[in-house]
């Protein structure tokens, strides 16, 4: 347990405590959790209940709050929980309640901080707001203004101070991607700064008013992480999310636990509640790190569900049950959906979901698809398809958008889809009707060749139709070019809906991939 001094710059310094040798502190924390309230499979999708009783299936708040719990009790340091953000969006729960479920149980467990993530922001201004009433800890970004928002205006802070049971304090300082604006729904009264001065200001306000162990708390992703522990001073640890990405000693990992730059360690734990990052940190008698340490605790079958907490989840499903529990096709194989794929080239889950998009509008001159492998959220596993794993890899609710398009923006929409792909950004572009060629190593504006519509060369000239969803077709994730597209319309089904009919027409679906798109 601990106690927060005050959130923001606004506040009145406090005099420095006396400083403490040696002094150790275990640091909880989780990122991206995406409203997986749930446990999930290996596939981070759905997983049935026989599978959890089987010890198949990983995660859930159940086993988190056990994890938390456990590991406060084991501690013989202070302990801080903090979060890294996206908690919202990523199953039917946010469908349902919105951000209601995140704040009653974060509240639960605690929480002594959150970034703030930027789906957040997917119900607009007003979602995250509706989250801030329901709790009492630091929601924290230091790179927005929101004085402008009449719903969050000195609601989001950019630090905070928590003092712990032993009398430290610890700073905590949040910056949140720049390209939000892009990628969720802010809205144009809240504005955005660069991470790295942001970050530095506040650390050096933070360090001017005698506190001298700084955690960064991002949610930038992991590269960016890198970038801000070499190029910011102060920071003590970073700890991270938005990339999803997973550090430690396990296969698939991308470095250790924690990575690190420099003299600064970096920490972030996977997503989906998969796993609960726990750091070790001792600090000299001046506040710097003179050891870090930890390792992220998989929330797996040995990790026993809190039974409250269960209760609850069961309780609150309850509604979305017989939608979700509806079978509405069978997969001969696994359909990939992984970030890691359909975010660096062609994927299973980007060719099934961009074919239906095409299939449901081919007979109004639609010639290609083009979609975002950011919305896809999930893989599907063998056999059996549920409504609930298709809401699970398409969460978003999108709608079909059709427009028209000259061939030449159709190049200028695939440079930009690719032009994040060292970042895994989810701009990356799955199509159907098409193909093209990738070269990584091009620059950026230059990576696109070989652009082929049906068995044709692309004509810069032509006009092409073209299907996509309404958050791409309305400029996010960069795609600007087709805010001015001819014969618009963004109204058209869901694409889950779409996308189950199909499945359902050509079941069992047997996932593929066929040279769309190569990468060099």
């Amino acid at each position: 347990m601990s106690h927060r001094l005050w959130a923001g710059t606004a506040a009145l310094a406090l005099c420095a405590g006396a400083a403490q040798a040696d002094y150790e502190l275990t640091i909880l924390h989780t990122n991206d959790f995406h409203d997986r309230f749930e446990p999930i499979s290996a596939y981070d999708s759905t997983c049935s209940e026989e599978d959890n009783a089987a010890g198949e299936c990983f995660g859930g708040i159940a086993r988190l709050v056990t994890a938390v719990e456990a590991a406060r009790a084991e501690a013989e340091t202070d302990v801080l929980l903090l979060d890294a953000g996206d908690w919202f969006q990523g199953s039917l729960f946010f469908t349902e309640y919105g951000g209601a479920l995140a704040a009653e149980f974060m509240s639960g467990l605690d929480y002594d901080a959150m970034a703030v993530g930027n789906h957040e922001f997917d119900n607009g201004p007003e979602g995250l707001a509706e989250f801030l009433d329901g709790v009492e800890f630091p929601v924290l970004s230091a790179n927005i203004d929101v004085s402008r928002s009449n719903v969050l205006a000195d609601r989001v802070g950019s630090s905070a101070v928590i003092e712990t049971e032993s009398g430290a304090r610890i700073g905590v300082v949040s910056v949140l991607a720049e390209d939000t604006p892009e990628t969720s729904s802010p809205g144009q009264n809240v504005v955005f700064s660069p991470i790295v001065e942001a970050a530095q200001a506040e650390i050096d306000s933070l360090s001017e008013q005698g506190v001298d162990k700084i955690v960064l708390l991002t949610h930038v992703g992991f590269k960016q992480d890198q970038r801000l522990a070499e190029e910011v001073s102060g920071a003590d640890v970073v700890i991270g999310g938005h990339s999803h990405t997973l550090l430690g000693d396990m296969e698939g990992a991308a470095d250790s636990y924690p990575a690190t730059v420099g003299e600064v360690p970096i920490y972030t734990a996977y997503a989906y509640g998969k796993y609960l990052g726990k750091i070790t940190l001792t600090f000299d008698d001046e506040g710097n790190v003179t050891d870090a340490g930890g390792a992220p605790i998989l929330l797996d079958a040995s990790v026993e569900e809190d039974e409250e907490a269960k209760a609850r989840v069961a309780e609150l499903a309850e509604p979305l049950e017989e939608l979700r529990s509806t079978v509405i096709a069978e997969s001969s194989a696994p359909i990939d959906g992984a970030r890691e794929t359909c975010r660096a080239g062609e994927c299973e889950m980007g060719n099934l979901v961009t074919d239906a998009m095409l299939d449901r509008v081919k007979d109004q001159g639609i010639e290609v698809a083009i979609t975002n492998g950011g919305g896809l959220r999930a893989s599907i596993d063998e056999g059996e398809v549920t409504m609930g794993e298709v809401l699970t890899v398409l969460p978003f609710q999108n709608t079909l958008s059709t427009f028209r398009v000259s061939g030449s923006v159709i190049k200028e929409a695939l440079e930009n889809g690719v032009s994040q792909m060292e970042e895994a950004g989810g701009r990356f572009p799955q199509v159907a009707g098409m193909s093209f060629a990738v070269d990584s190593a091009a620059e950026v504006g230059s990576r696109v060749s070989d652009i082929m519509i049906g068995e044709e060369a692309l004509d810069p000239e032509k006009m092409y139709g073209v299907v996509s969803n309404n958050y791409v077709r309305n400029g996010g994730d960069g795609y600007a070019m087709f805010v001015d597209a001819e014969d618009a319309y963004d109204f058209g089904p869901d694409l889950a809906d779409v996308t189950a009919e199909y499945l359902s027409a050509n079941s069992p679906y047997e996932p593929f991939t066929e040279d769309r798109i190569s990468v060099e």
